[in-house]
């Protein structure tokens, strides 16, 4: 006969420690450890199965592809456990991961557990307090269209890996296999790795002057651009074939350093040539999505993918960040509401812009239900607070996380940028070079005092203007030589993946 507490079945058992607290008396919450039942293998089929339409797959390809699942000998004994806890329970409350492998997790339960009590769908992003009552307060069905994508791609990856794996082992070599995923990750690396064998490496040379005005001792660097009027190849000019894609001049070694030793003649005029001052403005990056924080997470943490995401489960499930497997950018209102107050109150009110900033995802199969990973709880615990609480790179990366969400929600960053062209010349040689230098100056940080992204290198130099400031120039001014240094290059090829 049914009891009088409230069963709550969620998948990890830290997890379950943690909801516990929150929940009290009155409510029992237990693990099912993650799924408890699969797909058998074909060779553990029931003998009167295996001469069947189910017998190749364990999948009835013949009748809907129905599957046909076991609870495995290691779930037993918690499938047991849960058995008794359900009978002294008046409800029982499902509450594993929104996302298609947790909805799977929950309807395998009903499955298997067949409770005669009533059954909710509770859902939840973050593991605190308040999280946990709202969800508890605001439960739901069983999403049957999560469940049945879960178990199509499960379908999938059985039905591809036993088929094309066989294949592989006549055709290619013993031991290797194939997948839904594995395969098509496959080809993208091999097809990458071709076009790195495939690339022909180019070489040309550039020459980079240290100049100053006359009355003042403020050096700054500035790159050749042309020669009599002719543009100077870069990287960017070289296909990857090793030719140029343009009329650009290419330099070879001996060019320029008969044009370095030319420019080294006192007598060789430097004046301004061009002053060009523009806005610069920069907006801060999303919240982290799972890719994108695996992503930064391995630039500014030097983490793997898995790490990443080991530590991140770690933080999520005792209660400091949002679930972080997600494919959406966007923050609730009431994130967004708590990072606005906490920018304000740590790096000033003009910090903030006057309406909030709203991101959404790109992808259109995006878990959009799935808040960004973010700092959990309607106020943000500041990396300070947590200092003694966290440690390592539990803290590192929650670390991460806060000053990302935080200065989402942040001015734009706002400064100039000034250009100035340089002529050089005529030389001995009558040779007229021009020189280019950038520099971006930062009037106003907004969200950098919060936080700054990092950026994979590129190929042909980063794009991104670095804060750098230029002396205060005019048109027409005189300029002096400080040194200039002529310098060879290779063209690379595209970059490996990484596993980020």
């Amino acid at each position: 006969m049914p009891g009088t507490k409230k069963l709550v079945i969620v998948e990890s058992p830290a997890k379950a420690k943690t909801i516990a607290q929150y929940l009290g008396s009155g409510y029992e919450v237990q693990a099912s450890v993650g799924h408890i039942r699969d797909l058998i293998e074909p060779k553990n089929l029931p003998p009167e199965l295996k001469k069947g339409t189910l017998g190749k797959f364990s999948v009835d390809v013949e009748n809907g592809f129905e599957p046909y699942y076991v609870v495995s000998d290691q779930k037993k004994k918690t499938v047991a456990d849960l058995k008794r806890a359900l009978k002294d329970a008046d409800e029982l409350f499902l509450a594993t991961d929104e996302d298609r492998e947790g909805e799977a997790i929950a309807w395998h339960l009903l499955q298997v557990l067949k409770p005669k009590v009533p059954v909710k769908r509770m859902v939840f992003h973050e593991i605190t307090k308040e999280a946990i009552e709202r969800a508890r307060d605001s439960t739901r069905d069983i999403d049957t269209a999560l469940v049945d994508a879960q178990e199509t791609r499960r379908i999938l990856d059985r039905l591809y890996g036993y088929e094309v794996s066989p294949v592989l082992w006549r055709k290619v070599g013993p031991g290797l296999s194939a997948g839904r995923v594995q395969s098509a990750a496959t080809r993208l690396v091999v097809d990458r790795e071709r076009e790195r064998l495939a690339f022909v490496t180019a070489s040309y040379w550039d020459l980079t002057a240290s100049l100053s005005p006359l009355e003042q001792e403020l050096p700054f660097d500035a790159r050749l651009v042309r020669i009599d009027g002719a543009r100077i190849a870069t990287g960017r000019d070289f296909d990857d074939k090793g030719a140029l894609k343009n009329d650009s001049r290419p330099l070879d070694a001996s060019s320029a350093e008969a044009l370095a030793v030319a420019l080294r003649d006192p007598s060789v005029p430097l004046k301004v040539q061009s002053v060009e001052s523009k806005p610069y403005t920069r907006r801060p990056a999303a919240p982290f999505t799972t890719s994108t924080l695996q992503q930064e997470a391995a630039r500014k943490l030097r983490f793997s993918a898995r790490q990443t995401m080991s530590v991140a489960q770690s933080l999520y499930e005792n209660g400091y960040i949002t679930y972080m497997r997600t494919d959406s950018p966007s923050l609730s209102q009431q994130a967004i509401n708590a990072a606005r107050k906490q920018a304000a109150e740590l790096y000033g009110p003009e910090t903030v812009p006057d309406k909030p900033r709203l991101y959404a995802g790109k992808s259109k199969n995006a878990q959009e239900a799935h808040e960004a990973v973010r700092p959990a709880g309607e106020t943000f615990r500041t990396p300070q607070q947590l200092a003694s609480t966290l440690r390592g790179n539990d803290h590192k990366l929650y670390d991460l996380i806060w000053k990302r969400t935080i200065a989402s929600q942040m001015a734009d960053a706002k400064g100039s940028t000034a250009s100035v062209v340089i002529a050089a010349g005529p030389t001995s040689a009558g040779e007229v070079a021009e020189f280019a230098a950038s520099g971006t100056v930062i009037t106003f940080r907004g969200f950098l005092a919060a936080y700054e992204e990092s950026r994979d290198e590129e190929r042909h130099g980063a794009a991104e203007p670095r804060e750098a400031k230029l002396p205060d120039l005019k048109k027409g001014q005189d300029l002096r030589l400080v040194d200039v240094d002529a310098k060879g290059h290779e063209t690379s090829p595209p970059p490996r993946y990484t596993e980020a």
